[in-house]
């Protein structure tokens, strides 16, 4: 029986919230997470959008890569 560990050198999450403070925390635990499997942060993308209710939607795309 063969077992076999592939690392993966990139990954790409996408997260959601309603304040710009909940999208950092789910960032940056999300960040620790990844740290455990030797990820760090490469780049961030982010966006605002505002509803026609006026209510704010926050995202961010986060670029993980192996160090």
């Amino acid at each position: 029986m063969d077992f076999q560990l592939d690392i993966i050198k990139d990954k790409i999450e996408i997260f959601e919230a309603t304040t710009i403070n909940e999208l950092e925390k789910k960032i940056n635990e999300q960040i620790v997470h990844n740290q455990a499997i030797l990820l760090a942060v490469h780049s961030v993308s982010h966006q605002m959008y505002v509803s026609e209710e006026g209510k704010r939607f926050y995202s961010a795309v986060v670029h993980f890569k192996a160090t």
